[in-house]
């Protein structure tokens, strides 16, 4: 080794034993820098090949030892996952690490690596390096236990006993919106309700605590013994929750219990129920009052509608006096109208207080609950002083529309796949014709309620159809014949959403 004296400073150097240029002796190597960072490698031990697991059905990665996660590609969440795989990469220090496109049907992930680590002495040597992923087609336990019977562990069984389906499609339209089924393994549909099973206990929790938040209900659990290990002492178990919806409905007509009228304000017994969440809201048509009613209030002393929207009769607007009262929406008017079915046989009319001052007028239709002359079986019914009960209540304006109203439709709704569906499809017995039939007048008329309700628009995601209709996008134009005041309403286009941007959001 040669000895030279460098400049008026008096440092000692020393020639690099590979390239022969001059360094600073004093650090105690016998290679320059550049010759280190060419012939010692920091990255020795760390594989340049790897392997990692996809689920092609959820479309999830493994992350050992046994998590699927979702990520997508080009996603910090991939990234990371493709260098935890890394065996060796602790020994260094990672300073970089980014992805080098590859086809995506190449079943290949590249990712260029650089890392810091101390090379000879103390000397710090940067290096990068590349390393190829090959993405290994498997199935996850969750998607196995899928494509099996008997794999459920929790069940949410939802009921209500309404002779209509208004109450679940507008929950299913609440579900989809904030992706309460994402984590289902299959929905069934029964008689009176809906079926979700999960793979897990906690996340049938989560749907009933969803369900308690959006609706009035009352919830049962149970459990099942299926297995016990008499080693372990380990015992497997299927939780059941039953779900009750209470059996009342918006728009339906409701007798209160005398105490509980009380209790709510001294609301009028008889009162017609405008708003339904996780309590229900009463309205007296008669004064405008409204009253809320919580979930766990009407538990404890149950009672059912006296009338729902299945048994409205159409009437007929003859003349409309406003008594100057409003609350909200609501305008208070004294109201003159006869049966539609009675128009050119009599003129019986009747003279009603309602609610809907400020959407009706003369000749319009309106439908109502028909209370002359009728017998129920109801004991808070035959409570009441029936001598100064009206006639006739009025719940909504009725819109005459045409038969091609479906088609000229520019917004959809989201549906949930039910296991259901595919059996009635193969079913071609009258009792599941008529099933279906109803099912298919029920939707017609909750898309009809959610055109009418603005305020009931803003709870759901509505979508693009993407065939509308010609004529259809002003609205009257589809109803060139009929008069302007009976137009139905039309949903805007800004209310719509798009298919495809909702999913890149979810």
């Amino acid at each position: 080794m040669n000895n030279q004296m460098m400049g008026g400073g008096g440092v000692a150097t020393v020639l690099c034993c590979n390239c022969g240029v001059p360094m600073d002796g004093s650090l105690g190597l016998a290679m320059c820098y550049d010759c280190i960072k060419l012939n010692v490698d920091i990255t020795e031990g760390i594989p340049r090949e790897a392997n990692v697991s996809f689920c092609r059905n959820c479309e999830r990665f493994l992350q050992p030892p046994g998590q699927w996660i979702r990520a997508e590609l080009e996603s910090r969440e991939l990234l990371a996952l493709c260098l935890r795989r890394l065996k060796g990469l602790n020994k260094v220090r990672l300073i970089d690490a980014s992805f080098i496109w590859t086809e995506p049907h190449s079943r290949r992930i590249r990712v260029k690596v650089t890392v810091q680590g101390e090379a000879m002495g103390n000397t710090i040597v940067q290096q990068t390096f590349e390393v190829e992923y090959v993405v290994v087609a498997m199935q996850c336990p969750d998607c196995a236990k899928s494509y099996t019977v008997n794999t459920w562990k929790a069940t949410v069984q939802i009921r209500q006993k309404v002779p209509h389906k208004r109450t679940f499609l507008y929950l299913e339209q609440l579900i989809l919106k904030h992706n309460a089924h994402v984590d289902t393994i299959s929905i069934q549909e029964s008689k009176d309700g809906l079926d979700f099973f999960y793979s897990q206990k906690n996340h049938a929790v989560k749907m009933v605590d969803f369900l308690s938040a959006v609706a009035p209900i009352k919830s049962k659990q149970s459990s099942e013994l299926i297995s016990i290990d008499t080693q372990s002492g380990n015992s497997s178990y299927k939780f059941s929750y039953s779900i009750e919806i209470a059996p009342i409905c918006r728009d339906d007509l409701v007798v209160l219990p005398k105490k509980l009228a009380h209790a709510m304000g001294n609301i009028s017994r008889l009162v017609l129920c405008s708003k339904v969440t996780n309590s229900l809201q009463f309205l007296d048509v008669n004064t405008l009052q409204t009253a809320d009613l919580q979930a766990g209030v009407y538990w404890r002393a149950p009672f059912a509608s006296l009338l729902d929207v299945s048994q409205l009769v159409e009437f007929i607007v003859l003349d409309v006096e406003p008594t100057g009262d409003q609350r909200g929406r609501w305008v208070l008017a004294d109201v003159e109208v006869c049966r539609a079915a009675d128009m050119g046989v009599n003129d019986h009319t009747f003279y009603v207080r309602t609610h809907l001052g400020a959407i009706v007028h003369p000749g319009d239709s309106v439908m109502g609950y028909y209370l002359a002359n009728t017998n129920f079986n109801s004991e808070l019914w035959d409570e009441l002083d029936t001598a100064n009960l009206p006639e006739v209540v009025l719940v909504k304006k009725h819109y005459h529309r045409k038969n091609s109203k479906k088609k000229s439709r520019q917004w959809k709704l989201k549906r949930m796949a039910r296991e259901h569906q595919d059996i009635v499809a193969h079913d071609d017995s009258r009792s599941a014709r008529q099933d279906q039939e109803r099912a298919e007048r029920d939707y017609e008329l909750f898309l009809q309620e959610l055109e009418e309700d603005d305020e009931l628009r803003q709870t759901i995601n509505l979508y693009k159809s993407g065939a509308a209709a010609p004529g259809a996008a002003g609205g009257a134009a589809a109803d060139d014949d009929m008069d302007d005041d009976d137009v139905a309403p039309e949903v805007g286009l800004d209310e719509l959403l798009d298919e495809l941007d909702d999913m890149n959001l979810e």
